[in-house]
């Protein structure tokens, strides 16, 4: 986990670049605005079809943590544990977001290809806008993703409470940024190829 903070902290400054300019046509984020993508974030379609279940399957397959147990039993409860964590994840976010004026939405990339679209990706990850509509490390999203891990410890199984597996968890929580941007990003334009060639 070390090792990917400084890599992170490192690489801020070469993201930034990426983000020279400011979002085109921004506008500040809303409180309505703020809300609701706390709550589609959370408990929209993604979350609870797509990516909930998803994640409450795998750890089943592999029974971990084995405190549960390898049953529909036990896969309730890593998806019930999971939507507790991301809650308060997002919580953090937009909370201390609004305080700070950093905006928690993905803008789409005006680039054409997919090389700097992916690398736009990349680093609207770490990064976001603030009021001004320029981008900035997003403080708010790291200190959910470590505040939530961390903090859950305190009501998760022994073998899932330790330092180790909330630092793990905070990787698993990066790579899900990056997953939810990609699609963000991309699925628009498979959607529109696939269903022009039917």
């Amino acid at each position: 986990m070390r090792c990917l903070l400084v890599a992170i902290l490192l690489a801020l400054p070469a993201l930034a670049q990426t983000f020279a300019n400011p979002v085109p046509d921004y506008h500040p984020i809303t409180p309505n605005q703020r809300v609701k993508w706390f709550v589609v974030s959370t408990a929209g379609p993604m979350s609870l079809l797509v990516t909930g279940p998803a994640s409450a399957g795998m750890a089943t397959a592999v029974d971990a943590p084995h405190e549960y147990g390898p049953h529909w039993e036990g896969f309730a409860d890593r998806y019930g544990m999971r939507l507790t964590g991301i809650s308060v994840g997002n919580a953090m976010e937009a909370g201390l977001g609004s305080i700070w004026g950093e905006d928690p939405r993905y803008f789409r990339s005006h680039e054409r290809g997919f090389g700097p679209r992916m690398k736009y990706v990349i680093a609207a990850s770490f990064m976001a806008p603030y009021r001004d509509g320029h981008w900035r490390p997003a403080y708010a999203r790291y200190v959910g993703n470590v505040g939530n891990n961390f903090l859950s410890n305190t009501w998760r199984v022994p073998s899932a409470s330790t330092p180790g597996q909330a630092s793990l968890r905070c990787l698993y929580g990066v790579i899900g940024e990056l997953s939810s941007n990609a699609f963000t990003e991309f699925w628009p334009d498979i959607r529109k190829k696939v269903f022009r060639a039917k």
